[in-house]
């Protein structure tokens, strides 16, 4: 089997198209729903959202590449925070140099996470739960186990300086790291290689797949990302938190299911997750314009993940494809009317 051939059952699984249709729903609903409560919504909600997205959102980037190759990354809240702690130390003469260290910082512990997990192989959800671990030992040693403020408030300014309706520069650069994820998973092989490592290691390797380098990149890629969520959100408050908790973790992992990926690999992409990430900030800033209490917002949220999670599942989506190809057949081996016979005789 060539390897052309053999990749193409992992470009075949392409994006799904509800994630999209989900994010429309709720740009309806933050507008539509809030008057009925006595509320309005702005396109400063827009804003507050895609604001939320810039950070959030990268931690969620990194989590569904790991997802797409069949793994999963526990320690991204870790490296989140650890990004961010040594942004603030590092940066306090240069941002640059601080985005520079906390970025790298995080690559190379994804990296060593990925080696052990691909050459060992081992689980990743065991290596990454001890990994998350370590990254917030890392950043509560480094932080004195206490948030770290950044003194440069310019930076903090200058990434939130509205440009236009919607953006800022912290969201122009969230989009440039979705986009550029989406161009390389689609104009390379690299999509292909990553969906097909997830949908089957051994017919990946059997097609020349270098599946061990898939796995290790994508957990560096995921750290990375991941810290350049926290650094972005570090910069922008002008505070390094050393523990940030569960928070960064739920809304990746919810982001990447609404977003299509799924739990068994092979699926999904840059725009799924995107899509995820910005409908569960919606979701949030809706909740937020009609005054609902926390626990709403929670209780919606986790019926939505469950609906859509239930609604995505394989036997679903077998029953649904099966259901589609039977009335395909169906109209296929219906006789012709005297009307569609009418119709082929004068376009004849």
């Amino acid at each position: 089997m060539s390897r052309r051939n053999s990749l193409r059952f992992g470009n075949s699984t392409k994006e799904p198209k509800w994630p999209l249709f989900l994010l429309l729903a709720l740009v309806v609903l933050t507008f539509a729903a809030p008057p009925i409560f006595g509320h309005s919504s702005s396109s400063f909600t827009i804003y507050n959202a895609l604001q939320n997205t810039s950070c959030l959102g990268l931690v969620a980037l990194g989590l569904g590449l790991t997802m797409i190759v069949g793994e999963f990354d526990l320690s991204v809240a870790g490296t989140y925070a650890l990004g961010g702690m040594v942004a603030v130390k590092a940066g306090a003469g240069s941002p640059f140099i601080g985005i520079l260290a906390g970025v790298a910082v995080c690559v190379v512990f994804g990296l060593i996470q990925g080696v052990i997990i691909a050459k060992l192989g081992v689980n990743s959800m065991a290596v990454t739960l001890g990994g998350s671990l370590v990254a917030l030992g890392i950043a509560g040693t480094i932080g004195d186990n206490k948030s770290q403020s950044y003194d440069n408030y310019d930076v903090g300014i200058f990434l939130n300086q509205q440009i236009g309706t919607f953006f800022s520069v912290r969201i122009l650069i969230g989009v440039a790291a979705f986009v550029a994820v989406f161009l390389l998973m689609t104009l390379t092989n690299l999509g292909r290689a990553m969906r097909a490592t997830g949908g089957g290691r051994r017919a990946s390797r059997t097609a020349g797949v270098r599946v061990d380098a898939i796995v290790i990149m994508s957990f560096g890629a995921s750290a990375g990302f991941a810290g350049l969520g926290g650094v972005l959100q570090a910069y922008g408050t002008s505070t390094a938190t050393s523990n940030p908790g569960l928070f960064p973790l739920i809304f990746a992992v919810t982001a990447c299911l609404l977003g299509g990926i799924g739990l068994a690999g092979g699926r999904g992409g840059a725009v799924g997750i995107a899509c995820g990430a910005l409908s569960l900030a919606l979701l949030s800033e809706f909740f937020s314009t009609v005054a609902a209490p926390q626990y709403v917002t929670g209780l919606v949220t986790g019926l939505l993940l469950i609906l859509v999670t239930a609604a995505a599942s394989p036997l679903v989506l077998r029953k649904w494809n099966e259901s589609r190809a039977r009335k395909a057949m169906q109209e296929a081996s219906m006789p012709q009317t005297s009307s569609d016979k009418q119709s082929i005789s004068i376009g004849e």
